[in-house]
């Protein structure tokens, strides 16, 4: 990368200017996947042509990143958009880490840990020490400075100095001459001087994203082949407890888990029924412990993970001991979370689904099997891999979300639930973002809806276009969401003249052709 320092400057540079142009005063949208890619493939650009060829295992991870970045601009769900965006990044980090050695999928937490360290390290200062080496090289080359200097650096320096002189003579000749004066302001008007402060902003900015962005490139040039593990040879905890003490707290914790069990069964098998019996609504049961289950399948994951850390196992017999504990523990709290599966599930039969609950269902799926995973580790002795159990357990969560589409899922669930008999909120189904529309839109002109259902489908869709139309949303290209195009297509095919709204005091209503009248504005919290 030395020999091509001037490359690697200008791209940086390049680089930054790409981020102001597509992120400046602009709502982000494809603009992100735009610079992702545009990131990835200067960089890929500048180690290829040094001669820096990626490793094997680099290859999943690009196409994880064009994954997850193509879908920032594909959904408009919150935290569907927020979780692509964060694995988008994180995965590029990660990718600067292991570019060379690819070897990431061998990473402990402790790995990750030490090399963002490294990462950051690199960012913040790579770029002094290669601006050292270069001029280093540049001495022991024997480059004769004195006899061949730089021509930039003179003109940068003389159009600084030049800059501050012909604002102050500019200033003394305006005030002295009014035609001048008129030519100055029409010349200060077309180059929107008075934005200055925002443009030397904006240049500090751009700055700053071209230094760490060439600190980022440095790192996978020259720190990422040589990936040495932490606690490959020696374990960067010496385990220090004791087997017994470690069998009696797991032991103690199956006991307590197993009471709590046994006592539940009734209800875990005894459904509605014995909920009926005992006199619980469905809210009662539903909601009673239900965070508390998770939290403990949580903690009972860190539970394991550190005694499995700390614990001497100084025979087989002790292994097999501390295994087969794990595999209670694992086994009871996967009891556990299909009974707090089974409490959401009665809950959303009640009440409907929101997008808390549809999180909490698709995050209890993905903790069971991290669970199940950790064990599996635990027993073949491979524990150190946990770090790649959870990183694709998160990956799988965030891309259930993403693939199913969790506003459209939402109405489609709750339309059902509206058909068999139970209410449906029309509010909270016009809050939702717009990868709703489409769902909305194809059922309100199905024939398989009722004339009541029909009702209330278009008082969500006009309560949602007029929603749109009052949102000071950005129109530019830089924004655009294809969510966002499918909403209103799926809008733009619909005539909902016959719904009519009411907006007073910032509380929108609308009034539907059956008389009724709804609100446009809900909360929702769980």
């Amino acid at each position: 990368m030395r020999k091509q320092s001037i490359l690697l400057w200008m791209s940086a540079l390049a680089l930054g200017w790409a981020a102001d142009f597509l992120f400046w005063k602009h709502t982000p949208g494809i603009s992100f996947a735009i610079y992702a890619a545009l990131t990835l493939g200067v960089g890929l650009f500048l180690l290829l042509r040094a001669g820096l060829n990626p490793g094997r295992g680099t290859y999943p991870l690009l196409v994880l990143i064009f994954f997850f970045a193509v879908f920032t601009f594909v959904r408009a769900e919150a935290l569907s958009v927020f979780l692509a965006h964060a694995l988008t990044l994180f995965l590029m980090a990660v990718c600067a880490l292991t570019y060379q050695g690819g070897r990431w999928g061998e990473y402990s937490l402790s790995d990750y840990v030490v090399r963002f360290f490294g990462l950051l390290g690199s960012g913040l200062a790579g770029p002094l020490g290669f601006i050292s080496e270069v001029n280093k090289l540049k001495r022991e080359s024997g480059a004769d400075m004195e006899q061949h200097p730089s021509r930039i650096w003179p003109i940068v320096r003389g159009l600084l100095l030049a800059v501050p002189v012909l604002a102050f003579f500019a200033a003394l000749l305006s005030s002295a001459d009014a035609v001048f004066s008129a030519q100055v302001e029409t010349i200060v008007r077309l180059l929107r001087l008075e934005n200055l402060p925002e443009y030397i902003f904006r240049a500090i900015y751009i700055s700053i994203i071209a230094y760490v962005l060439v600190g980022v490139y440095l790192h996978a040039a020259s720190h990422s082949a040589d990936e040495k593990l932490l606690g490959v040879e020696k374990a960067p905890v010496s385990p220090f407890l004791g087997f017994t003490e470690a069998a009696i707290v797991l032991g103690a914790v199956s006991l307590l888990f197993g009471g709590f069990v046994f006592i539940q069964f009734q209800y875990f098998f005894g459904g509605l029924t014995n909920i009926r019996l005992e006199g619980f609504t469905y809210a009662d049961y539903a909601r009673r412990g239900f965070g508390e289950l998770v939290t403990v399948a949580f903690f009972s994951l860190l539970l394991l993970l550190g005694l499995s850390a700390i614990t001497r196992r100084e025979s087989d017999q002790q292994r097999q001991i501390f295994s087969w504990l794990g595999i209670l523990i694992v086994a009871l709290v996967g009891v556990m979370l299909v009974s707090a599966y089974q409490r959401l599930v009665l809950y959303e039969i009640a009440y409907g689904f929101t997008n808390l609950r549809i999180y909490t269902h698709v995050f209890i799926v993905w903790l069971a099997l991290l669970l199940i995973a950790t064990v599996s580790l635990d027993l073949t002795r491979q524990l150190r891999r946990f770090a790649l159990a959870a990183l694709l357990a998160f990956i799988g969560f965030t891309a259930s979300l993403l693939l199913m589409n969790v506003d459209g899922f939402i109405v489609r669930q709750n339309v059902t639930h509206n058909i068999t008999g139970a209410e449906v909120d029309v509010a909270y189904l016009a809050s939702l973002s717009s990868d709703a529309i489409p769902a909305l839109a194809e059922l309100y002109i199905s024939e398989k809806v009722d004339a009541a259902t029909r009702d209330k489908l278009g008082a969500a869709l006009a309560c949602a276009q007029h929603t749109d139309k009052n949102l000071t949303s950005d129109t530019s290209w830089q924004a655009f969401r294809l969510s966002r195009f499918w909403a209103e297509k799926a809008l733009a095919a619909l005539d909902l003249k016959e719904y009519s709204l009411d907006d007073v005091n910032y509380q929108a209503s609308v009034v539907t052709p059956l008389g009724k009248t709804y609100d446009c504005q809900t909360f929702i919290f769980d």
